[in-house]
């Protein structure tokens, strides 16, 4: 195992609810997939779900080191879950060249905020 790079990211849940609010659908729909919209929204206040799937695309991208103006759609990089609760990350699209590598992800959040960290390796 190679560790290529790691990633972290933290989200005001707040601003983030305000920026959806400002935003709605367009924004949610250019940021996210139908599944992880589906899924945040099985819950009391989807936006802190939301807020830590954003963090976690945003820390697997510092992971990748990948530059700012890379042109990646944000769908392309979805936020999953095993059968056993655990995130991971698929990779499609314009991203799926990153496919073979793999990523350890972990995500927390609060009303307030929403962290996640990315550790990006190949098998």
């Amino acid at each position: 195992m190679k560790i290529l790079g790691t990633g972290v990211d933290l989200v005001e849940v707040p601003r983030f609810r305000k920026s959806v609010r400002r935003w709605g659908r367009q924004l949610l729909a250019r940021i996210f997939t139908p599944a992880e919209l589906a899924y945040c929204r099985t819950y009391r206040d989807p936006h802190e779900h939301l807020a830590a799937r954003f963090a976690a695309k945003e820390a697997v991208v510092k992971a990748l080191g990948a530059p700012k103006g890379l042109g990646l759609e944000w769908k392309d990089l979805e936020v999953v879950r095993a059968e056993s609760g655990r995130p991971g990350v698929r990779f499609k699209g314009s991203l799926s060249r990153w496919k073979k590598l793999k990523v350890q992800l972990s995500l927390s959040h609060t009303r307030r905020y929403a962290v996640a960290t990315a550790l990006v390796y190949t098998p």
